[in-house]
Formats: C-alpha cells, sequence, structure tokens
C-alpha cells in the first residue's frame, strides 16, 4: 500500500514507453526498408538509363556475343545483375547465367511493365539464382520501336543486411533510451509519490488526533502548495479543536451545575447527554446510549415525547417520578431531531398547593356552621327588635353575614372544581334553550336597572354535551357581572358556531376594565375596584370560577375593552362534546 502510488505511476510511464516502442520500431523499419527499396530503385533505374549508350549499338548491330561479354564484364564491375531481353521475352544477356539455358522472361512483371508504360520494377524471387532481387526494366527503342529492353537486378539480401546493421543500431539506441527514460520514470515517480506518501502518512496521524504533523517539502511545485495548506489546516483544526474542548468544557461544566434534571434525546430515542441532577432524579447511573422507555417507564412520559415529534413544538407537562412531581419541558431542536428534556421538582409547591386548598376547603366548612348561626340570630333579633337604630345595624350585620357566606360557598364550589376536574354529568344541551331559561332570572333587575337586553339566538347551533348545571353557573355569573357593572345601555348576549367551536358571547356598554387589569381579571378574589365589588356584594371568586367551568369542558374564555362601549366576554367550547 505504501508504495502503491509509486508503483502505478512507474508502470504506467514504462508502459507507455513500451506501447510507443513497439508502435515505433516496425512502422521505423517498415518506412526505412520501403525508403531504401525506393532509392535503390532509382539508383538502379539511373544505371538503366547509362548502360543504354553502351548497349545499344551492339544490340542494334545485332553482336548478341560481345553484347553477353559486356554485360558480364559490367555486372562484375557494378557488382550488379545485368540482362537484356528483346520484345519477344528471349534472354539475350546475362552477368550470371547463360542466356541460351535461360527461360523466356516475356511473363516477368518487370518486363511488361517497362514494354507498356516504359519503366518497370519487381520484387520477387528468382528462379534462375534461387534468391529474391529487386528487379528495374527499362526498354530501349529507336524511332519509338522497341528493340530490347535492359534489365538490372540487385540481390535483396544485400537489402537486408544493411538493414539488419541499421535494425541493431537503432535497437542499441533504444535500449539505451528506454534505460534513460526508466531511470528518468523511475526519479519522477519517486519525486511526486513521496511527498504525497508525507502527506499520506500526516492524514493519517491528523486521523488520529494528533493536530500538530506537520509536512515539510522542499520543492517549488503545486505539491508544496499542497504541503503548505494541509499545514495551515492542521493548524486550523487544531485551534478549531482547542476551542471545541474549552467549549465542551464549558458546556458540560453549565450542564452539570443546572439543579433541574436534563437529558437530551436523539432521533433513536437513545438518550445521548444527562446530567447529574436527571441522574438522581431517575436513580440510574447508567443512562447514556440507554432508550428513554427503559429508563423512565412512564407511559405519560412516552406520550409527551411522541407528541413533542408529531407535533414539532414545544410541550410542558407534569408527571410523577419516584413518588415526586415533576415538571417536565420537552423542546424539539430546530436543528437536528434531538428532544431536549428538563425535569423541575414541584413536588413541595404542588404539596404547598394541596395544603392550601385543604386549609380552605376546611375552613370554609368550620365557618358555615357559626355563619349560619350568626345569621339565624341576626334575623331573629331583626324580627323581634322595634329599635330602629338598633334594626340599622342588625342590617349591616346581616348585610357582611350574607357576604361571607356567599364567599364560603363560592370557596368550596371552588375547592370542589379544582379537586375534582373529572367529575362533569354531561347531558345533551341545547343552548339557546338554557339560555332562554337563563335570561328568565334577570327580567326583574334589569327593568329595576332600566337596562335593555338583546338575545341573538343561532337557530343553527348543533346539540353539545355538557354539564348543564355547571354552564348555568358560568353564564349566570357573567350576566350578573354585565348587569352589575352597567348603569346604562343594554346587555348583548350572542351565540354563534362554526365546523369546530360554539361562541357565546356577553357584551356590556358598563365600565371598560382597565388593560392592565385584564391578564389577571380570572384570579381568585382579584378585583379592580374593591370598595365598588364590597358595595355590590361580589366576591372575587365568580371569574374564577367561570374560568374553571369553561376549562372543564375544554373551552376558553376571553375578554376584550371596547373603549366607550363596555366589556365583552367571549366563551368557546368545542364541538366535539356534541
Amino acid at each position: 500500500m505504501k508504495n502503491s502510488f509509486f508503483v502505478k505511476i512507474f508502470c504506467g510511464y514504462l508502459f507507455v514507453v513500451i506501447i510507443i516502442l513497439a508502435i515505433t520500431f516496425p512502422l521505423t523499419f517498415k518506412a526505412i526498408r520501403h525508403h531504401h527499396i525506393d532509392i535503390s530503385t532509382s539508383n538502379l533505374k539511373n544505371l538503366c538509363n547509362t548502360l543504354k549508350l553502351k548497349i545499344s549499338p551492339l544490340l542494334e548491330n545485332n553482336q548478341i556475343k560481345k553484347l553477353d561479354t559486356l554485360i558480364k564484364v559490367l555486372g562484375e564491375q557494378l557488382n550488379t545483375r545485368l540482362t537484356i531481353i528483346n520484345p519477344e521475352g528471349i534472354v539475350l544477356a546475362d552477368s550470371e547465367k547463360d542466356p541460351t539455358l535461360m527461360e523466356s522472361h516475356k511473363n516477368r512483371i518487370e518486363i511488361i511493365q517497362a514494354i507498356q508504360s516504359g519503366f518497370g520494377t519487381s520484387l520477387r524471387y528468382s528462379a534462375s539464382v534461387k534468391e529474391e532481387m529487386l528487379y528495374v526494366a527499362m526498354p530501349m527503342e529507336n524511332n519509338g520501336k522497341i528493340y530490347g529492353v535492359i534489365r538490372t537486378s540487385l540481390f535483396s539480401n544485400e537489402i537486408n543486411t544493411l538493414l539488419n546493421n541499421l535494425k541493431m543500431n537503432i535497437i542499441k539506441i533504444a535500449i539505451i533510451i528506454v534505460v534513460v527514460l526508466i531511470i528518468g520514470a523511475f526519479l519522477f515517480s519517486r519525486s511526486v509519490s513521496k511527498p504525497l506518501n508525507e502527506l499520506a502518512i500526516a492524514s493519517s496521524k491528523v486521523a488520529k488526533g494528533n493536530f500538530n504533523t506537520k509536512v515539510f517539502i522542499n520543492s517549488g511545485n503545486e505539491v508544496k502548495e499542497l504541503a503548505d495548506s494541509f499545514n495551515y489546516m492542521t493548524d486550523q483544526i487544531n485551534t478549531l479543536f482547542t476551542q471545541l474542548s474549552h467549549q465542551k468544557e464549558e458546556l458540560n461544566s453549565i450542564i452539570s451545575s443546572i439543579n433541574e434534571g436534563l437529558c437530551v434525546i436523539n432521533k433513536d430515542g437513545a438518550i445521548s447527554i444527562s446530567n447529574d441532577s436527571f441522574r438522581k432524579t431517575i436513580q440510574n447511573d447508567s443512562v447514556k446510549g440507554e432508550l428513554y422507555w427503559n429508563v423512565i417507564r412512564k407511559t405519560r412520559f412516552d406520550e409527551l415525547m411522541k407528541k413533542v415529534r408529531c407535533e414539532q413544538n414545544s410541550i410542558v407537562d407534569e408527571i410523577e417520578l419516584n413518588d415526586r412531581i415533576f415538571l417536565c419541558s420537552a423542546t424539539l431542536c430546530s436543528n437536528e431531531d434531538d428532544i431536549v428534556v428538563t425535569l423541575h421538582d414541584i413536588t413541595k409547591v404542588r404539596n404547598l398547593e394541596k395544603t392550601k386548598k385543604d386549609f380552605v376547603t376546611n375552613v370554609s366548612h368550620e365557618l358555615r356552621t357559626p355563619l349560619t348561626a350568626i345569621k339565624g340570630f341576626v334575623e331573629t333579633l331583626q324580627e323581634a327588635n322595634n329599635n330602629d337604630e338598633n334594626m340599622h345595624y342588625l342590617d349591616i350585620i346581616n348585610r357582611h353575614t350574607d357576604r361571607v357566606i356567599r364567599i364560603v360557598n363560592d370557596l368550596l364550589l371552588l375547592s370542589k372544581l379544582e379537586g375534582s376536574p373529572d367529575s362533569l354529568e354531561l347531558e345533551k344541551i341545547n343552548l339557546n334553550n338554557l339560555m332562554e331559561n337563563i335570561l328568565k332570572i334577570f327580567d326583574q333587575r334589569l327593568k329595576d336597572k332600566n337596562l335593555a337586553l338583546k338575545f341573538n339566538r343561532d337557530d343553527k347551533l348543533p346539540i353539545i354535551k355538557a354539564d348543564p348545571f355547571k354552564l348555568e353557573q358560568v353564564f349566570i355569573n357573567l350576566i350578573d357581572n354585565a348587569i352589575k357593572y352597567t348603569e346604562r345601555g343594554e346587555i348583548e348576549i350572542s351565540l354563534s358556531h362554526n365546523n369546530e367551536t360554539i361562541t357565546i358571547e356577553v357584551q356590556d356598554t358598563g365600565i371598560c376594565i382597565p388593560k392592565e387589569h385584564l391578564t389577571r381579571i380570572f384570579e381568585r378574589f382579584y378585583v379592580v375596584d374593591s370598595s365598588r365589588s364590597r358595595k355590590l356584594g361580589g366576591t372575587g371568586l365568580g371569574l374564577a370560577i367561570v374560568k374553571h367551568i369553561v376549562n372543564l369542558h375544554n373551552g376558553n374564555i376571553d375578554i376584550k375593552n371596547i373603549p366607550g362601549a363596555g366589556t365583552n366576554f367571549i366563551v368557546t367550547l368545542p364541538v366535539s362534546h356534541s
């Protein structure tokens, strides 16, 4: 693996050299052979033209013997085979053989070409001398009439010998070139692979966490730029890693110091991060990597996690773990699929609330008996007393006794609603009819204050399933408040619905509730104007009771100020109760 890059470069370079030589040498040898043959052919052609001057007189005078003798002498001197043939193909003279013993040359290719086109050549095997030869033939003519053909020829072994000597020289040169190229390929491959191997080794060290690794290359090419970039990269990674380590330590320190239990649940449902408080809460020190349903075996918690993923939103709910009550907040991270869960121990708060409720309930029960007795005695004294001054004080005592009794009754009702949230006695209800029956209760009070009542029915209102007694309390409280705090004008009751909800609006033309009081108006004992409330007999618990009843029906109540026109209470109930 270490030298694989070097081997690939070297072998590839060598392969290219071999392919080039394998293609170049045969083509070179072939080209040289053809070139040499062309030169030899040209030389033989020139020789034919030269010999014509000496041979023509003898051939024209039919001096055949002298011609044969001359041809043999010239052939020996020129080291070239010479042959004279007449137009009929009969050999008249030859420098190598006895012409009388030679067969007709009429069908020789070079002879045919010479007679037809004025020049003929052929490289073929000679039957007379038993060797391959190069032939060149030219016609001898007088006044346009061919009277003979002169043919010159060379043995091909002479050409082959020359070519073989040339081939050996070329091979020697090629071997030297190949050796030089191989050495060059080796050095080049090594110069390329060595720095790359150093970079590979350095990268391996960085991958194992050694960010101080450096690569130093002396060459001035792109590899050195790569090495410099690598060194810069390791410096940056080292800096970033140091920063991340510090940030991780700070984050771990912050998470550990949080009193509330904290954990992070990944997309697979496994706990990836947790703090000491969380592990103490669930009484398990080995939670990392564990599935949350194996760690917290609570159906409510599992439903909470599934709801967060389904709704892609933050959800807060209460769960009980190891006999303690926790406010569980689950938030889905926006950039990942992790859920961050925090557990805030509210056991003391809930116990305190329970103690307060029990106290209010017990005190209310204890107060009912003496208050009833006081009211009875006051009424007895009123009947038996004829003194006007005493009657005045008895009336005051009776009025305040009634107010305390109403407060006690409202406290008992509120405690009951808060203590038994599921105790609804559901029936099918027509809200139009229910509202008409309630409004009859207030006929006299409306006449006494000279107030108009406007009731906007919704004849298509669906039948809903609700607790009629508790809904009566809601609307009686709202209408009672509207009449109390309206001195002139009208009370308007409106019913409407859509596919999902039914809306009941109670609007008056009385005093507006100051804006700063709107957020607290539904708190128990909270009154905007305490003196006015006492004067009108208010307990400060009516709207708190209204809100609890509406919440029990999975509804919602809102309040809007209408400047110069009064206050509008809006109750929304779900159609799903129908």
